[in-house]
Parts: C-alpha cells; sequence; structure tokens
C-alpha cells in the first residue's frame, strides 16, 4: 500500500467535553502542550513523516486558534502541488454529535478525493509513530479494517473505553466497550482506524438507515463480517483525557527518555513557527529541570515547569511544578506550585497559589490574579 493512496482524516474536537476549562476558548487540537506545541502537531507531523499527502481536519467549534495554527499546512509540508491540508468546519448551522453522522455529511470530500484508504485518527493522542508500519502490516495481512491500540490502564477520562483481544498474528477476536478492568493493563483501542474508503462509507450508509449513531456499537459488529486486525503501538503514547492526563504529560516531558523518543530527528515533529529572541535569563534566576521556550524572561526561581514562549518571571518569584502558557506575566515574590496558568494571564506581585500533583490549580486565559 502506498502512503500516498491514503487520506487523514483528523477529529479535532475529541474528548473536547473532557477538558472544559482548555477548550472554553480553542478546541482540543489546538490545545497548547511541551511549551511550543499544540496536539494536532503530533497527528499531523506523524501523517506528514509516513507520506501521507491529503489531511483533512474535521472541526467541531471554537477553531479559530487552530485555523491560525495550521494554516496552509506548510510548516507540516503539506501545501505543496500535491498535497493538501482541508479545514472541514460545520456548515448548515449544524455541529453533529456523533461520529456516524458526521463522517456522513463529510462524504462529498471523502469520496471526491483521490486516495482509495482512509486513516481516521483523534486529536488527543501524542507519541511519534510510524504509519508506514500499519500500511505494511494491512497490506500483509488482507485485512478490511486496521485498528490501532496500545497496551496499558485505560485513562480515567474515557467513559466507554473500547478494548481489544487479539490472537497471535494480530487478528481481533473480541471488541470490549466499556469493559470492567480498574488498574489492569489492556488492548485499548484510542480512535486510529485504516479502512477503505467505500467500505467506511457503506458500513456508515447503513448504520444510518437503521438509526444506529453508535460508532463503537458499529466497530464491534464489524468482526463478524470483516477481517479485522490490530497493530501495537509500543511507543511512547500519551492519551489526554482530563486536565490530569494533560499535566502528567506536561510533567512527563522532564524525562529525557520521553523526550528523545517523542522529539526523535528522524521523525521530526513540526509546529508554526513563531520568531522570538532567545530566552533572558538574569542575575536573580535559577532553572532547574524545566523546559523553557525562546522569547521568556526569567528573573526568579523556576524548577520542574514548562514555559511557553513570551513568560516572564518576575525577581523573586518561585514556580515549581507548573504549566506556563505564552505570554503570561508572573510578578515578583509570587509562590506558585501545581499550577496550570492559561495564555496572557497576569499573577501580581506576592500572590501564592497552590494546588497539589493530583488536583492541579487551572487559571483560565487573559485571567489578572
Amino acid at each position: 500500500m502506498r502512503s500516498n493512496n491514503v487520506l487523514g482524516f483528523i477529529f479535532a474536537g475529541t474528548l473536547d467535553e473532557k477538558i472544559p476549562e482548555l477548550s472554553a476558548s480553542r478546541t482540543m487540537a489546538s490545545v497548547p502542550i511541551g511549551g511550543k506545541y499544540r496536539l494536532i502537531d503530533f497527528v499531523l507531523s506523524n501523517m506528514s513523516n509516513s507520506g501521507i499527502n491529503n489531511v483533512g481536519i474535521v472541526a467541531k467549534s471554537n477553531f479559530l486558534s487552530l485555523m491560525d495554527h495550521v494554516g496552509s499546512g506548510s510548516a507540516y509540508d503539506l501545501s505543496k502541488r500535491r498535497s493538501n491540508l482541508t479545514i472541514l468546519p460545520p456548515y448548515g448551522g449544524k455541529t453533529f454529535s456523533n461520529y456516524v453522522e458526521t463522517i456522513y455529511n463529510m462524504h462529498g470530500y471523502i469520496e471526491n478525493s483521490r486516495e482509495e484508504y482512509i486513516l481516521i485518527s483523534p486529536s488527543n493522542v501524542v507519541t511519534n509513530f510510524d504509519y508506514n508500519s500499519v500500511f505494511d502490516f494491512h497490506s500483509k495481512n488482507n485485512a478490511d479494517i486496521t485498528l490501532i491500540y496500545k497496551h496499558g490502564v485505560v485513562p480515567s477520562g474515557y467513559d466507554r473505553p473500547l478494548t481489544i483481544d487479539v490472537d497471535e498474528n494480530g487478528r481481533v477476536k473480541q471488541i470490549f466497550i466499556k469493559p470492567e478492568k480498574g488498574d489492569e493493563k489492556v488492548n485499548q483501542f484510542y480512535g486510529s482506524v485504516l479502512i477503505k474508503k467505500d467500505l467506511l462509507m457503506d458500513e456508515i450508509r447503513t448504520s444510518l438507515s437503521l438509526n444506529q449513531l453508535d460508532i463503537k456499537r458499529i466497530i464491534q459488529k464489524s468482526i463478524e463480517k470483516y477481517n479485522v486486525y490490530a497493530y501495537e503501538n509500543t511507543g511512547y503514547c500519551a492519551a489526554i483525557s482530563s486536565i490530569n492526563d494533560y499535566f502528567e504529560f506536561n510533567m512527563d516531558l522532564m524525562k529525557k527518555e520521553v523526550r528523545d523518543e517523542l522529539f526523535n530527528p528522524k521523525r521530526p515533529i513540526f509546529t508554526k513557527v513563531r520568531d522570538d529572541a532567545p530566552s533572558k535569563y538574569g542575575l536573580t534566576s535559577s532553572v532547574k529541570n524545566s523546559i523553557i521556550a525562546q522569547g521568556c524572561v526569567i528573573d526568579g526561581e523556576v524548577e520542574n515547569c514548562v514555559l511557553s514562549k513570551g513568560v516572564y518571571v518576575g525577581e523573586g518569584a518561585k514556580i515549581s511544578n507548573c504549566i506556563v502558557m505564552q505570554d503570561t506575566k508572573i510578578g515578583c515574590n509570587t509562590n506558585l506550585n501545581y499550577v496550570i496558568i492559561d495564555k496572557d494571564v497576569t499573577i501580581k506581585d506576592g500572590r501564592s497559589l497552590m494546588g497539589f500533583d493530583s488536583y492541579p490549580i487551572y487559571i483560565a486565559k487573559k485571567s489578572v490574579v
């Protein structure tokens, strides 16, 4: 299977409702992460690095920041003559509440594309993954549908997780919806699936005629009719399904082994470039085990933090275990611990805020504290 025969199809609003704090003014795909990236950067980069030239992003709501970030797709090498990045916003005043209706109402875009296959992916999964291995696996096994899964504990934010049981050859034997597994490790299907376009649209139309709008039930029943296989993502993989997941992933980036795997120079993660001066560190500054983007001015103490572009930390300030988004100003003699601070926030001098690792405090965009 040639990678340029696969259409990329990304749902930008995956689990928006699970992080209402961060998705109040943006969609899941454009949530800032890791200091200089957005969640969409990972899935778009994975598709581009795998040779997928045509990608559509289904936007549900609050997609202005998403459009501003991805632009024409040039940052991801998707704006060339034979490449294309398309934002697919709601139309006719409708925002569809389920995947079945959404895919059906995008049938014109899907069916008019030149590719034979479609790779559907969520936007809330952070991983560096080569889809070419999935394409080869799909062709080798003559599969009709290939699901991509991760073996591990299901994140708490998933209300109805879909888990699978596979044989030694990767063929799916059973699919479970919301199994009672607790903290047991399972094979979780996190939303990425490779399928022929014609087969997908046939199933979608049949489901609509039967008023079956639950995409998970459709996938569950597919093993009775088709050759359904599953391919394991054995690398680092984080699914953002709650504010705690978001906080934990950013803290994971302090680990060198996680950074080395996610930011593999052979499969780079692309993003929109913002030209800033290098960060400045004053005589009174102290920075330990932190990720600092460009354009910051630091005169205080920073430890175990992720700071986005243009952040200012005043003299005498002590911030630890915090995520600070771009252009935020933190005043002098402040004390912050386990705090997530959105964009353009002002923390005045002398303020103290403290959360906990299992309950970080969130400060909304453009707030003044």
